[in-house]
């Protein structure tokens, strides 16, 4: 399989377009939260759904020093996943998704039923847990909910996307699910997968 974007080139910046977070006057704020385009082909044949998980492998471990603007967090901080998307049961024809079709802004408490390729399911991205102790915002965030990396990080985040050919037309999923869940579920029936990946970051030391 292959897949390529539109809205931004492999290894490349995502542009602010397609992030949550971006730079303001007075420090930072919501970016645009568009999805990006995207597109696969060479699809195995016996192909019957689709899935596709969004994943930034690059999140500090440390909590405390998230924003703070005393301190960088350091390159070589251990780093874990964060979920910004996660789609099942994609159309075995559906090839392509374009931009701003699922996501187009911020939506405080999270997107109750957005918008998705046709026959999906989307399940919750980790902004969920972020935002869960917060009034302001906490929800259950479903669809795509792009790149807000710390602003005091001096690692170049990066945001994998990865679809997936399955021989299932439907995975066994509960109605409110992750991406755990999903990599699980399709656990014996991937025919073939494919990813590209575009960088972000909010810190101006950042370079790359």
């Amino acid at each position: 399989m292959r897949i390529h974007s539109n809205s931004f080139q492999h290894r490349q910046r995502l542009p602010a377009e397609f992030a949550a977070g971006q730079a303001s006057g007075d420090g930072y704020g919501f970016a645009p939260n568009r999805n990006p385009h995207l597109a696969w082909d060479e699809v195995p044949q016996g192909a019957r759904s689709f899935a596709l998980v969004c994943i930034d492998p690059d999140v500090p471990t440390v909590a405390e020093m998230v924003g703070r603007s005393d301190v960088q967090i350091p390159e070589h901080q251990v780093r874990t996943d964060f979920i910004h998307w996660v789609v099942a049961d994609i159309a075995a024809d559906v090839r392509e998704i374009a931009a701003g079709s699922c996501s187009d802004g911020v939506t405080a408490h999270g997107k109750r039923d957005p918008s998705g390729p046709r026959g999906s399911r989307q399940g919750l991205n980790d902004y969920t847990g972020w935002f869960a102790g917060d009034p302001d915002m906490a929800g259950d965030w479903h669809g795509y909910d792009g790149p807000f990396p710390p602003p005091n990080d001096l690692r170049l985040h990066r945001y994998f996307f990865r679809v997936f050919a399955l021989d299932v037309e439907r995975l066994e999923l509960d109605a409110r699910f992750t991406a755990a869940d999903v990599l699980n579920a399709m656990q014996g029936h991937v025919l073939g997968e494919a990813s590209i990946y575009g960088t972000y970051s909010l810190n101006p030391a950042v370079k790359g």
